[in-house]
């Protein structure tokens, strides 16, 4: 079980805060995942011995009653890294105000993938 992250007198899981973080930047346009869920990762998995490097996809701790977000995406080509990565701090700082109630010192975005449209 994973240790709960402690802020402002109460615990919350990580799966918890995942989730919200998860929801909350999938909403954002140009994000196409959260995480290692896409199909380039899946189809080395399956056709080779070496599986894609994995980890979570959203990573919290607390610091002076405060959440630090790290949140891995997969983005969609043609959507400017900067402006994308703003949104998606906003996103997830409005939904982690809205849930939890707490405020949010920083949110890393890490741009892990890079998904083309069909042509």
């Amino acid at each position: 079980m994973t240790e709960e992250i402690k802020i402002a007198g109460f615990g919350i899981a990580p799966e918890v805060l995942a989730t919200l973080v998860t929801r909350a930047a999938e909403g954002v346009e140009g994000v196409a995942s959260v995480g290692s869920r896409d199909l380039a990762a899946n189809l080395v998995s399956m056709f080779s011995s070496k599986s894609a490097p994995t980890g979570p996809a959203v990573e919290a701790a607390a610091e002076n009653d405060e959440l630090l977000i790290t949140v891995h995406v997969a983005v969609f080509f043609g959507y400017p890294f900067k402006e994308l990565a703003e949104s998606v701090r906003e996103a997830v700082a409005r939904a982690i105000d809205a849930q939890v109630g707490v405020g949010v010192a920083r949110v890393d975005i890490c741009i892990d993938g890079l998904v083309f449209p069909k042509e």
